[in-house]
């Protein structure tokens, strides 16, 4: 239903001249998509490596990543107890936010570098876990699919799709920006 609503909105802000020749996002299995970015050795490693900020969430605190000139990139489910928010230190993506939960915070992040400042913010320093990725050509997409935490998520022309090696569900896109940021390529395709 939603997404025949999405389809039909499209449709009609096309006809009216407000869709700015933005493309609806087609369905993908993401899974399928980066297997087969894999048998045709387009994937390569990369690492995030820029330091970031954090601070700890409000419990039922929703995180809503704003990437700089695109929107909303995604919205975080309610966070709990021991969670933490994170801000790139991008000014190209606008020094986005997003939600990390506690169990998965000492693995990516590890313990905070500094004192927290006013405002709770302490750096840490991603510790750097390889990923694999792809780069979406300038004909792919805008794909539309499930990210991990069960948000719709959309990859357009020239982001990256990360992939955990340990834990191939755990794939996600990261805005082109963001990625050009924030991580550096260790192996290219």
């Amino acid at each position: 239903m939603v997404r025949g609503w999405r389809i039909a909105m499209a449709g009609i802000l096309m006809a009216a001249g407000l869709g700015c020749g933005a493309a609806v996002a087609q369905d993908v299995d993401i899974l399928a998509v980066f297997a087969k970015a894999m048998t045709d050795q387009r994937v390569g490693v990369a690492r995030k490596t820029k330091p970031v900020d954090g601070r700890p969430a409000k419990v039922g605190e929703v995180v809503v990543t704003v990437i700089k000139g695109e929107g909303v990139e995604s919205r975080s489910k309610p966070a709990e107890e021991g969670d933490i928010v994170i801000r790139n230190r991008c000014p190209a993506t606008g020094n986005e936010e997003y939600l990390v939960k506690a169990a998965r915070m000492k693995d990516r992040y590890g313990e905070p570098k500094t004192a927290p400042d006013a405002a709770g913010w302490v750096e840490y320093e991603p510790k750097g876990a390889e990923m694999r990725y792809f780069i979406l050509g300038d004909k792919e997409g805008p794909w539309s699919f499930k990210a991990p935490w069960g948000e719709d998520m959309v990859a357009k022309p020239g982001d990256a799709i990360v992939q955990d090696p340990a834990n191939p569900k755990d794939t996600y896109r990261i805005a082109a920006a963001s990625f050009a940021c924030t991580y550096n390529v260790t192996k290219a395709p």
